[in-house]
């Protein structure tokens, strides 16, 4: 007994890149799981803007992550020295020690680069 199977490359690469199926659901999983890796890996509470799409493109399905928190490229590429100066009032308040001080300038020292989605994209793989 002998089983006849044609494949015809159109319709097979038709229903590869169905909405929804089966290279769909399999990309929309693996973009789901770095997207957990990239909220559990981002600073306070910027990781519930986490957001997740898949995009048709050209060569065919692209997972995209996005974060919409505000700050996050400050996060990402971190921050140089800079003051800080009052804007809304005529004095910055703020503790140090016990002791509230007040300034009409302070210079940030900084921070140091957290580039947590490109951590999540290497984890996820």
């Amino acid at each position: 007994m002998s089983v006849e199977v044609t494949l015809e490359p159109g319709r097979l690469a038709r229903a590869l890149k169905a909405r929804n199926g089966i290279v769909e659901r399999r990309l929309r999983a693996r973009t789901e799981r770095v997207a957990a890796i990239a909220r559990a890996e981002a600073p306070g509470s910027m990781g519930k803007g986490i957001v997740t799409r898949i995009d048709r493109v050209p060569k065919g399905l692209a997972g995209v992550i996005t974060s919409t928190h505000p700050a996050t490229r400050y996060v990402i590429e971190g921050t140089k020295r800079h003051p800080i100066r009052a804007r809304r009032r005529k004095y910055l308040r703020f503790e140090v020690g016990g002791e509230v001080l007040f300034r009409k300038e302070v210079m940030h020292p900084g921070t140091r680069a957290n580039d947590f989605l490109t951590r999540a994209l290497l984890l996820g793989r």
